[in-house]
């Protein structure tokens, strides 16, 4: 039997959100007592209807080039193959500052999805998960685009040192054309043996970062 691993925090009302954009909003435009009020349909017949307002950077999301650079892949540009059924590493740091080149040192990384386990998840939902923890370098990031990985997550606040205005992890990774996953969770739970990674968006013209149901499977 497959075995899935959900890897994403929950959508919902009072949901921490990304400091200095929207809080998100959730609406239903109308319930299912307030479709059968509408005699639209047959008798026992309901749907209810939602809204959502919702920033791109909100709960799990993976952003695209076009995050960074004017000229880069959007979501309906960037290709499947870097989003879905990837194969997949797992790093596991746990401690807060930079992560160097050392610490991948040795990991299988060509062709694909490398996902970093900090658990620093475990702050989500307190005033200090938005903040700098663990993070990647420069020098770690040209490390990965030389090992030809092909997408990478984390699972913490941002994958840059906030403190640092030039973003050298977003700067490095999207201008190669590979994704990030930020915000992961639940990677205490991947197995030690092979497993691949998904966090598919939609197909956005236009689209920058954007939430995901990112999920595992053990092979």
């Amino acid at each position: 039997m497959t075995s899935y691993i959900d890897l994403s925090h929950v959508l919902e009302p009072g949901m921490p959100a990304y400091p200095g954009l929207p809080v998100p909003q959730f609406h239903t435009y109308f319930t299912h007592a307030e479709s059968l009020e509408r005699g639209t349909y047959a008798p026992g017949t309901s749907f209810q209807i939602a809204t959502f307002e919702i920033p791109g950077n909100t709960g799990t999301y993976i952003d695209a080039p076009f995050h960074r650079y004017p000229e880069g892949q959007d979501f309906f540009t960037l290709p499947l193959e870097k989003m879905a059924n990837l194969p997949a590493t797992l790093a596991t740091i746990l401690r807060e500052g930079p992560i160097n080149p050392d610490d991948l040192a040795g990991l299988e990384l060509k062709d694909r999805a490398l996902l970093i386990r900090t658990d620093w998840s475990k702050h989500w939902g307190s005033a200090g998960y938005y903040r700098s923890g663990p993070f990647l370098t420069a020098e770690s990031c040209q490390y990965l685009i030389d090992a030809s990985v092909r997408l990478v997550g984390i699972d913490c606040a941002n994958i840059d040192n906030m403190s640092d205005p030039s973003r050298p992890a977003h700067t490095a990774l999207l201008a190669k054309g590979i994704p990030i996953v930020e915000h992961l969770c639940n990677l205490e739970q991947l197995p030690s043996g092979p497993f691949r990674f998904f966090a598919v968006p939609p197909a956005i013209k236009g689209g920058t970062s954007f939430p995901v149901r990112a999920f595992a499977i053990r092979e």
